[in-house]
């Protein structure tokens, strides 16, 4: 059975997403690619506002995530972590063979400005992760308010995940002043995964550079050099990139504020439905995403077994990441999801419920 999917990623791919990827396949340094590179960075350009490169990779972000750290991080790492896949960031940097410290906020809880800095103002720092939006927890951290603690540490790199925020709010690269910005698209993009994206500042290139042992296959300056020719340093995921290109292409057809306000609204919806089926809201309170919310179970809620239930109508459903996993669940509102898809699946959980309820 092919499963409708409301999971936090990877989410349902539209059909004429598909369609775009199913486009005759090129030679990657043929000049057909090249057009077709520069049309999909000079839209992610308009998307972030940046003039700066915005490199494709093909890999998972965590490739990404890993080379940034390889690249930038020269003397030692501020991770920041507040859920499952930041505090991972932490445990990449340190299997690179960095020096870098782990400065957790609960689960829940947001990464705030306080705390960057306090951790950048010991001068013990040359470059810093964080996660924006924090899938495991649902938690959305205050990046503009942290963006502009971090302009009074300019020889600190930023290097932020927006895995699942790029392209559902606003991310404005250059105003935010952020030295790299990355995302994977099988989020909020609403593609298959494999595929990267990646906002580079100057300064980043430049600090690269000097940095050594920072690899090949995740070396911004080899990036760099390719990028300037409309294309990649390895044989990239061609036909991802056609469907990035067509969904960009829907993105600015359909409007970006009209976007963001369409997140906006499901996320709310969400939320309002959680509690009125009697559960709670995991994230802080001014803290959620507007991507995917986490529901806090309820203690007498079978979530193990509404899953199966919903599986065998057709619906994949999350019940939680890592050490919150059965204590929460998690419901995307992303991509290409509208709010009839929504209510489809509430209604599905709402006939499910009384069945699996203590």
């Amino acid at each position: 059975m092919v499963k409708k999917l409301f999971i936090p990623g990877p989410v349902d791919v539209s059909a004429d997403v598909f369609q775009a990827m199913s486009h005759p396949m090129i030679g990657h340094r043929m000049p057909e690619y090249a057009q077709l590179h520069e049309s999909v960075t000079r839209q992610l350009k308009t998307l972030l506002n940046t003039d700066k490169p915005v490199f494709l990779s093909t890999s998972s972000a965590f490739g990404i995530m890993e080379g940034a750290v390889r690249n930038l991080v020269q003397k030692r790492c501020a991770n920041f972590g507040n859920g499952a896949f930041s505090t991972k960031w932490h445990d990449v940097t340190k299997r690179c063979g960095l020096e870098a410290d782990l400065f957790s906020a609960e689960w829940g809880q947001p990464i705030t400005p306080e705390m960057v800095d306090q951790a950048l103002s010991t001068g013990r720092y040359d470059a810093l992760t964080l996660v924006h939006n924090e899938t495991s927890t649902g938690v959305m951290s205050p990046l503009a308010d942290i963006a502009e603690v971090m302009k009074k540490y300019p020889d600190v790199s930023s290097i932020v995940d927006t895995v699942s925020s790029m392209s559902a709010v606003p991310i404005d690269f250059t105003a935010l002043g952020l030295d790299v910005c990355l995302a994977g698209v099988q989020k909020a993009f609403g593609l298959p995964p494999g595929l990267a994206v990646c906002a580079v500042s100057q300064q980043a290139l430049d600090k690269a550079r000097t940095t050594p042992n920072r690899g090949y296959y995740f070396d911004f300056e080899e990036f760099e050099k390719n990028d300037l020719k409309h294309n990649t340093p390895s044989t990239p995921c061609i036909s991802l990139i056609f469907g990035l290109d067509a969904q960009l292409k829907k993105m600015f057809a359909e409007g970006l504020d009209n976007r963001y306000a369409r997140h906006a609204e499901m996320a709310d919806f969400t939320r309002s439905w959680i509690q009125q089926q009697g559960f709670g809201l995991f994230a802080a309170e001014g803290y959620r995403s507007m991507t995917l919310t986490s529901g806090a179970n309820d203690g007498r809620t079978d979530l193990d077994a509404l899953k199966k239930l919903a599986g065998a109508r057709g619906f994949a459903m999350d019940t939680g990441y890592g050490k919150i996993k059965g204590q929460t669940f998690r419901i995307p509102h992303m991509a290409d999801m509208t709010l009839a898809d929504l209510k489809e699946y509430f209604a599905l959980l709402e006939e499910l419920l009384p069945q699996v309820r203590a």
